[in-house]
């Protein structure tokens, strides 16, 4: 079993209201083998929403509003289902503050990208889950 972003299964759940489904894992889903999760609404962020880029260590949203709790509380929900289901891979959203690896935005909404990891993908990997960036 592995989680994955909800939006790769094609959930509408993004920031903008809308999916981003990648073929291989609405399938993963599908056969029973994926648990599509979001750690935004997970931590109580509503659908849509403002964008956040992680600054400073914190995650803001564009009008300037900190959503670093929403963002831990989601993560953290995320780490706990990721346990209980005995996952040890993520399929997660790269460049997303949240689900982000190796790479994510830089905090001043200039779609610059500078290297660091989103709060789920950083928490998930401390914890010994493989964190794994899809599109």
């Amino acid at each position: 079993m592995m989680i994955v972003s909800a939006c790769l299964a094609g959930l509408p759940c993004r920031y903008d209201g809308k999916g981003k489904p990648c073929a291989e894992v609405v399938e993963l889903v599908r056969a029973g083998k994926a648990i599509p999760l979001c750690p935004e609404q997970l931590g109580g962020l509503p659908t849509p929403r403002p964008p956040c880029e992680i600054s400073a260590g914190r995650v803001v949203d564009n009008t300037g509003t900190d959503r670093t709790e929403e963002y831990r509380r989601g993560a953290e929900a995320v780490l706990a289902m990721a346990r209980a289901c005995g996952a040890t891979q993520a399929l997660l959203q790269k460049r997303s503050p949240s689900c982000g690896s190796g790479w994510i935005y830089d905090g001043t909404f200039s779609r610059t990208l500078v290297r660091g990891d989103g709060i789920t993908a950083r928490l998930l990997a401390e914890n010994g889950i493989q964190v794994i960036g899809k599109e």
